[in-house]
């Protein structure tokens, strides 16, 4: 019998504040030497929007509100034969400083400009990104 395998899902945060979002430098063994913004797997039961806060408090030790839906991108890592469907929100900071909480998983924290993300994104982020959607603007700030 083989093992059925299915996609996964994923959140990614696009925390705003100060008009720039937060991106983290990925040092865990999924893709690695990246940028990311927040995010993580969907727990049993749990909502995407509560899975959005509770992920980027335990990354980063910030605290969201206004989570907001905005999109969600289909990818797929082949080379670690993974497949994600990633539920990209908005949200607004609320409390705290960007610390490496999971020194395992991120190198570093950086507020961003839009225009000027660092290079490269993890692949939902790119593909959020390719998509042409920009959070700032979604919350109407220019970005």
């Amino acid at each position: 019998m083989t093992e059925e395998k299915w996609p996964r899902v994923g959140t990614g945060v696009w925390v705003v504040r100060n008009g720039k979002v937060l991106l983290g430098y990925r040092t865990w063994k999924h893709a690695p030497n990246t940028w990311s913004p927040p995010g993580g797997k969907l727990e049993l039961y749990e909502t995407p929007e509560v899975c959005a806060a509770r992920e980027t408090l335990e990354e980063t030790g910030i605290k969201v509100e206004n989570v907001r839906f905005i999109t969600f991108t289909n990818d797929v890592y082949e080379e670690v034969q993974q497949h994600y469907i990633t539920l990209h929100f908005v949200a607004d900071w609320k409390s705290g400083e960007a610390t490496l909480t999971e020194p395992e998983k991120f190198a570093e924290w950086r507020w961003c400009e839009w225009g000027k993300l660092p290079e490269p994104l993890l692949r939902s982020a790119k593909n959020f990104v390719d998509l042409g959607m920009n959070p700032l603007e979604l919350i109407g700030l220019k970005g």
